[in-house]
């Protein structure tokens, strides 16, 4: 292994914790000005343990600076999964007076002995900092797994809707309220889709094709994903602010390994505007990677719309726009030639819809290698010894769709966009040493060397 603890893989950027265990995003929100990032953080070791809130805010969606964390463990509660809003009417009553504008509301999984049930906590100066709301939980069935509540306002209905799962019943629960503190159910939606393995962190959002409103029900699955292990699905359908109404099957969000618990930004600026981010990694091996003094990394924010599939819609995702910003030096990628890009230089490239074989390679040689044939787009990894599950090919089927193969490959991380967003594919990659070096056999690319966000 790369002598420097793998230092090295840390990507420049990706969000990474400066030190210690990361999964889940939580919490996403743009308030007091600022783009507000929770995660799911181990303050004090680089493993899943005495859960909370870490946080990190930008102005840009780019730069992320970390801040301490926001809502930590507590003698008998994690901090589980949720997510957050504006309180713009201050309809919870948890809005301080004074200057400090809308509250900012929490909705959390507290994690017990054997009982998980949903808390409030609540910023009074825009996101900045937290403090627990009432100690009691706001929405509890008295189950053992129940959890990461994803909240919005429904503004025909004029009602909050959370969306909880029910893990072992492979259910969401939707719930109302007028408050955030008084919760009803109004409906369930599932079993349904991929099953195998329990059901986690669900969204439910709107977003607007064809002068029409159309929702996505996205959900995670624990076992079962499309290159086996977690993964991510979803259903396009109606919803009337009690009831989702799939209008056709599940589909996989990311075709990739490595796509998981990702959610939507609340209260974006930008009206009708959809970005998400999520984790890139796999419970099959989330614990075992080997990138002391951080453990887990986030997918960039990727802008979220639908587009006609015959007679269905499919999701499209494409990186935000604001990543543009970073472009730096413009690179060639000649049929055939070797060319240096410099160890931990994250790159941006454009590669064509046709059939091309790109290594990836290192002082040592080649160290992963990504390639488009027959339709689809084929990935080899290597893994270090004892990461079982991790090395192999992963393939996925190239959707019909416009345009190019984006490749963004920032150090340990690999995501892939094509076909207008259509295929989304997310991959880790664990390189003995640096990439240093890429070669690109049976096509011309482009692309640029990226400015770094984040300090190795």
């Amino acid at each position: 292994m790369h002598s420097g603890g793998m230092a090295v893989l840390r990507p420049r950027l990706h969000f990474t914790a400066r030190r210690f265990w990361l999964n889940d995003p939580n919490g996403l929100v743009f308030a007091g000005g600022r783009y507000h990032l929770f995660f799911q953080h181990n303050p004090r070791a680089g493993n899943h343990g005495y859960m909370s809130w870490g946080h990190a805010s930008s102005v840009d969606l780019l730069r992320w600076e970390e801040h301490e964390v926001a809502l930590p463990w507590r003698e008998g509660q994690d901090v589980f999964s949720g997510s957050a809003v504006v309180d713009w009417r201050n309809t919870s009553g948890l809005g301080g007076a004074g200057e400090g504008g809308p509250p900012v509301v929490a909705m959390f999984t507290g994690n017990g002995f054997y009982h998980q049930a949903q808390y409030l906590a609540v910023s009074r100066d825009g996101g900045e900092t937290w403090a627990f709301g009432p100690p009691e939980p706001v929405l509890d069935e008295g189950k053992q797994d129940f959890r990461d509540p994803k909240v919005f306002w429904y503004a025909p209905g004029g009602s909050w809707v959370s969306v909880v799962v029910h893990p072992d019943e492979r259910q969401v629960g939707v719930y109302t309220s007028p408050d955030l503190r008084v919760w009803s159910q109004v409906s369930v939606f599932g079993p349904a889709g991929g099953v195998a393995g329990i059901w986690e962190v669900p969204d439910l959002f709107a977003l607007e094709v064809a002068g029409q409103e159309r929702w996505v029900l996205k959900v995670d699955v624990f076992e079962g994903g499309p290159q086996g292990g977690t993964g991510a699905q979803y259903w396009v359908g109606d919803f009337d602010g009690r009831v989702f109404t799939p209008s056709q099957g599940a589909r996989w969000a990311d075709a990739g390994k490595d796509f998981y618990a990702a959610i939507t930004f609340s209260d974006l600026p930008q009206s009708g505007r959809r970005v998400w981010l999520g984790w890139l990694n796999n419970w099959v091996y989330a614990n075992r990677l080997p990138t002391t003094p951080w453990q887990g990394v986030l997918t960039l924010p990727r802008e979220l719309s639908l587009v006609q599939d015959g007679p269905e819609w499919a999701l499209t995702q494409v990186p935000v726009p604001e990543l543009e910003a970073l472009r730096e030096e413009p690179l060639a990628l000649p049929d055939g030639q070797q060319v240096e890009v410099g160890e931990g230089v994250p790159l941006d490239l454009t590669l064509p819809m046709t059939s091309w074989i790109l290594q990836l390679l290192s002082a040592r040689g080649e160290e992963a290698r990504l390639w488009l044939e027959d339709g689809a787009l084929h990935l080899t990894r290597a893994a270090p010894v004892g990461m079982d599950g991790f090395a192999g090919t992963f393939t996925a089927a190239l959707p019909d769709g416009p345009g190019e193969v984006r490749v963004l490959l920032d150090t340990c991380t690999l995501e892939v966009f094509a076909a207008g967003g259509r295929l989304a594919f997310t991959q880790l990659l664990l390189p003995d040493e640096p990439i240093t070096a890429l070669r690109l056999r049976d096509a011309d690319g482009r692309g640029w060397t990226m400015r770094a966000t984040q300090a190795p």
